[in-house]
């Protein structure tokens, strides 16, 4: 038997959502039927190191490398075009955004890769795959870069909550022959935006690596956990693991936080992860006068231990997709408590144990210390 061969393409390998749910997809593959190259433009994230040996990583390509790398050291190394194409890409973006008012940048992509894409190396040009994958937006790489009998495009976010420039965008999802989305509420919201794209969407729910969870989860001794997190008694700890972004909503957690407290509640909520929010997350820490009891933790290779170690597993944001860290703090038996995001049904649907409260502060707070409060009258 002849097997099929595909090519997927991702960013990076980051300790990140959509990463961890193609890891989870590379460890379902069959891979007597399909030969799987796998294309990370940067190869840089600690899932590197744990691509299943059966897929073949290719090279790193030196200008896809400089596609989100800081404009001034894309400078330093000469590409000239690639950081001139980015500016470009950002001022076309900023004129619309002024004129639109978008919740959030994420459209900012798509200007961006429509004017660096045409600059880019084909991918691996002398072969004809059956299957192209593009696993992330933007998709202009994989659509104009690759060659393959059936390009197939992912969507991991939710478009009722992005400003997206329908026009801009259409060209490059019609260009697929498939379109696969993680969830109902995904799709629905997605076909808002593009219903003309409606026969070719496919769902197919996100897949959690849970062995690779479980047995990261036992990686650092307890007692280092303890040290970071601490939990004297009646305390209950809180954590949150995710990119520091608008989507997210870390900046609300220091008020989040003041206000559980204010209810009795011993709470204290730490947060694990990087992103350009980071600074905004500390001043409103201070502003809330939470730096006792709102951590950031930081970047960590490994979150599952301290997963393992909290209270309760907390997905305050504005807008998801279907959130794997939720799906990772339940295959660590975590309570989870998630804000009523846009697609929050389509989660619910897959953790029926899960608790929802509200999006705002206040009534998120109070949701929060009374699921609290019943965990430990339950204790």
């Amino acid at each position: 038997m002849t097997k099929k061969s595909i090519l997927i393409a991702i960013h990076y390998m980051e300790l990140g959502g959509a990463e961890m749910s193609l890891l989870g997809l590379l460890e379902s593959l069959d891979y007597s039927q399909y030969d799987v190259d796998l294309f990370v433009h940067s190869h840089q994230g600690e899932l590197i190191g744990y691509i299943p040996k059966q897929v073949t990583l290719l090279p790193e390509i030196a200008e896809y490398a400089q596609i989100e790398r800081p404009i001034k050291d894309v400078v330093k190394a000469g590409y000239y075009r690639i950081a001139l194409s980015r500016l470009r890409g950002r001022r076309e973006f900023f004129h619309y955004s002024h004129k639109k008012h978008p919740i959030d940048g994420s459209a900012i992509f798509s200007y961006v890769s429509r004017r660096v894409a045409p600059l880019m190396p084909c991918i691996n040009p002398a072969k004809e795959y059956d299957v192209a994958v593009s696993y992330l937006t933007p998709h202009d790489y994989v659509l104009s870069r690759v060659k393959a009998k059936e390009k197939v495009a992912w969507i991991h976010t939710d478009y009722s909550r992005i400003d997206v420039n329908a026009d801009l965008e259409l060209p490059v999802w019609s260009g697929y022959d498939k379109i696969v989305s993680i969830s109902e509420d995904v799709t629905r919201n997605f076909l808002k935006v593009f219903p003309s794209l409606a026969d070719r969407i496919i769902e197919r729910p996100n897949l959690v690596p849970e062995g690779y969870v479980k047995a990261k989860a036992e990686d650092i001794p307890q007692e280092q956990i303890v040290a970071e997190m601490p939990k004297p008694a009646g305390r209950m700890n809180l954590l949150s693991v995710g990119r520091f972004s608008y989507p997210k909503n870390y900046d609300n957690v220091p008020d989040i936080c003041r206000r559980i407290r204010g209810k009795g509640v011993d709470a204290k909520w730490y947060l694990i992860g990087f992103g350009g929010e980071e600074d905004l997350i500390k001043r409103k820490i201070e502003e809330a006068g939470m730096r006792e009891y709102v951590v950031i933790l930081g970047k960590r290779d490994n979150p599952y231990p301290y997963m393992k170690a909290c209270d309760v597993y907390v997905q305050p944001s504005r807008y998801e997709g279907d959130p794997m860290t939720v799906h990772e703090a339940t295959a660590l038996g975590k309570p989870v408590v998630l804000t009523s995001f846009p697609t929050v049904d389509s989660v619910k649907k897959r953790i029926p144990g899960c608790t929802v409260v509200p999006v705002d502060n206040e009534g998120c707070a109070a949701a929060i210390a009374a699921f609290v409060q019943d965990i430990r009258n339950d204790s």
